[in-house]
């Protein structure tokens, strides 16, 4: 009995057991389905709430030095979409595309390329935002997104680029500038249902991680009369295109740069990218006759030649290897200024050979060419020189007048602005300021790289082309009122690739000059790219568009002047000339008081005035020169120059004979162009009879004197 009872009992006990362990085992197992499951429950939480899309943020504003905005961002509505969430994807495509003028297959492509977060059309107009709003389209929705805007429209669109429509600079200054514009990605949260579903988007304001702003040393009022003058040039003298390009000689700055063909960086989706470069810092072409001055300016450096010096250029051409090279007529024994003032080509192969190919080499990369101009622009080429040893004598004979060497404008400009700073080559500075959001403005630097020539050798060769810009010199229709101009013309052939060869009829028509030569404010190149008609050369059509820009850009530094070609010098006989005449000044009286007023009025030094703040209107810029009406030693001149009114239109002939006080008779057409008249441009009226007697055709005819520069 008692062994039965202990039997029962130790079964008892062992159910007790495996009951108690099956319990056991289903808690442990309840427990590890619920820690899993919370597990995984944590993960498709966090899978819900952060994924994020990051998208381009608002970009800081580009501002010229005086303040003015440049390039600004707004915002504009772009339509999205969650096609998981999209009920009819079909319908809701045709309902789109007609909402938004879109094509229904473009649409349908978006929602069906993507699962997740698509954009379906970007900046669109509020009113088509609005009609995609009211649709109340399922798994569709409208984002703000920060868009970049031109408010000059194409005002230095060369020089600044444009952003593209995903926050990116991809040009200019936007391009250089990009890091520092550009700002923080800004977030936007996409929630999604537990199998990743997208269920709404949270976007942050991209004001709250906009990118810094940029201040340029440009001048936009030089640069909108730059442009207007380049403008005008070019239709009237149907070219191409051209260039205008202004630095200040003491520091670098970069203060106008005008460039034709330009375009309109707020249509870039709608442009060929290849033509919206800035010409000034990619294109190499050849510089022509300018080169002249750099070759003078290393020789005297060099003390190889002598200002004084008498160069024989005899009968007008000399050979090299079988080479004929040749001047537009003989000029007899030269100075160095004479080579300059006549543009001898024969005079600048004997100053050449004088220095020898290797002197003659190391002048040219002294002033910058061959060499990126440091200004880090972006796809700046730079240019082409080949090494000195590998020279023959026709090459460093036709690399003295500016033939088999490549140069951007940019090096031009800066080569320039070293013989105005007593040959000093400042690097081109093209940002004047920078400031984070809400920060201060903190101006970068001024940099000089390198001595190009002494000053002595500058000065010498800045006297030598004020004889360019007088009624001997080829650069006579750059003169100015009252200004002293130093200048150089070129007149350089286009190769012809098909040919292999140098262009007959295709030019680029230069001028350089420096302004005023006796206190360098200014260094401007100008250039005409393929002018039409007889008159193709850079004395005959680049100089007179210099003196428009110079004057220009000369009253905003408070010296107000006047284009007033020299008249043609007097020829004295048939023989050639042995020696320069005398220089002719311009009838004028200047006085140190009015010098002195005259430097009271500018600004020697242009400060950045930093503007308030990215989105306000942006602030005054530098007061005006107390100037009206004009200088009174002018008006009480009785002596008048005619202009030159050849290819003007009637209207034009009318405003411009108003200006000098002329008056004008007409002959041939009614209407059309002025294809000749007389008396010539240049000529001095005095007296009562003060009337131009102007010949109109309904095209342009080609019968004006052709000028060599």
């Amino acid at each position: 009995m008692r062994s039965q009872a202990l039997d029962r009992a130790s079964r008892r006990i062992a159910g007790a057991r495996l009951v108690g362990l099956a319990i056991a085992l289903i808690l442990a197992g309840r427990a590890a389905h619920l820690t899993v499951a919370h597990t995984r429950a944590r993960t498709l939480y966090e899978r819900q709430i952060q994924t994020e899309q990051h998208l381009s943020a608002a970009r800081g504003t580009i501002f010229d030095r005086s303040g003015r905005e440049l390039a600004i961002t707004t915002e504009a509505a772009s339509i999205y979409a969650l096609p998981r969430l999209v009920e009819d994807r079909a319908a809701t495509a045709l309902a789109l595309a007609l909402a938004l003028d879109l094509a229904p297959e473009h649409v349908t492509r978006r929602l069906t390329a993507h699962d997740g977060f698509t954009y379906v059309a970007r900046w669109v107009e509020p009113a088509d935002a609005e009609r995609v709003r009211a649709l109340g389209l399922a798994g569709v929705g409208i984002d703000r997104e920060p868009r970049r805007s031109y408010p000059a429209d194409e005002l230095a669109a060369p020089l600044l680029g444009f952003a593209n429509i995903d926050g990116q600079g991809v040009r200019g200054i936007e391009e250089l500038e990009n890091d520092w514009l550009m700002g923080r990605p800004r977030s936007v949260r996409v929630e999604r249902d537990a199998r990743g579903r997208a269920l709404a988007l949270h976007s942050t304001d991209p004001r709250e991680v906009q990118g810094g702003d940029v201040a340029l040393t440009l001048d936009a009022v030089m640069q909108g009369a730059a442009e207007a003058a380049l403008l005008e040039a070019v239709e009237r003298h149907d070219a191409i295109g051209g260039l205008v390009l202004t630095l200040d000689p003491k520091n670098g700055d970069l203060l106008a740069l005008a460039e034709a063909p330009g375009f309109d960086p707020n249509r870039f989706r709608h442009l060929d990218f290849k033509e919206t470069r800035a010409r000034t810092f990619s294109d190499v072409v050849e510089a022509g006759s300018t080169m002249k001055a750099f070759l003078v300016a290393s020789a005297l450096d060099a003390r190889l030649i002598e200002p004084d010096q008498l160069i024989d250029t005899e009968e007008g051409f000399i050979r090299v290897r079988g080479k004929t090279i040749r001047d537009r007529r003989p000029f007899g024994i030269l100075t160095p200024s004479d080579v300059l003032r006549v543009s001898s080509n024969v005079g600048a192969v004997h100053i050449a050979r004088a220095m020898g190919r290797e002197a003659q080499h190391e002048g040219l990369l002294r002033f910058g060419f061959g060499a990126r101009s440091h200004s880090r622009f972006p796809l700046e080429s730079a240019g082409l020189i080949r090494d000195w040893q590998a020279w023959q004598p026709v090459d460093q004979a036709a690399i003295s007048y500016g033939q088999g060497i490549s140069v951007t404008g940019i090096q031009l400009a800066s080569a320039l602005a070293a013989l105005a700073n007593d040959g000093l080559r400042m690097e081109p500075r093209l940002v004047l300021a920078r400031r984070r959001t809400g920060g201060a403005w903190r101006t970068t630097d001024i940099r000089a790289h390198g001595r190009a020539v002494s000053a002595r050798a500058a000065r010498l060769t800045l006297d030598m082309m004020r004889q360019v810009v007088s009624p001997e010199g080829t650069g006579r229709r750059a003169g100015l009122a009252g200004v002293p101009v130093a200048g150089k013309t070129g007149t350089a052939q286009k190769l012809d690739v098909e040919r292999a060869a140098y262009s007959k009829d295709r030019y680029i028509a230069w001028f350089i000059g420096v302004v005023p030569a006796n206190d360098p404010e200014l260094a401007i190149v100008v250039a005409l790219d393929e002018p039409s008609g007889q008159v193709h050369s850079g004395g005959g059509v680049a100089a007179p568009l210099f003196a428009r820009v110079a004057a220009d850009q000369l009253a905003r530094r408070g010296i107000i002047t006047e284009p007033q070609p020299f008249p043609i010098a007097p020829v004295q006989s048939a023989e050639i000339e042995t020696k320069p005449l005398p220089r002719a000044e311009l009838p004028r009286e200047e006085t140190p008081s009015k010098r002195q007023v005259a430097r009271l009025a500018r600004r020697s030094e242009p400060r950045f005035e930093p503007p308030r703040a990215a989105v306000a209107a942006p602030p005054a810029g530098p007061a005006a020169p107390e100037a009206a009406g004009p200088s009174p030693s002018l008006a009480a001149i009785s002596l008048a120059f005619v202009p030159d009114f050849q290819g003007t239109t009637m209207a034009r002939a009318r405003r411009i004979a108003k200006g000098e006080a002329l008056d004008i008779t007409t002959h041939g057409a009614i209407e059309g162009r002025v294809v000749s008249q007389f008396p010539v441009p240049g000529t001095v009226l005095d007296g009562d009879n003060r009337t131009v007697r102007l010949r109109f055709e309904p095209r342009r005819a080609s019968t004006r004197r052709r000028e060599e520069g």
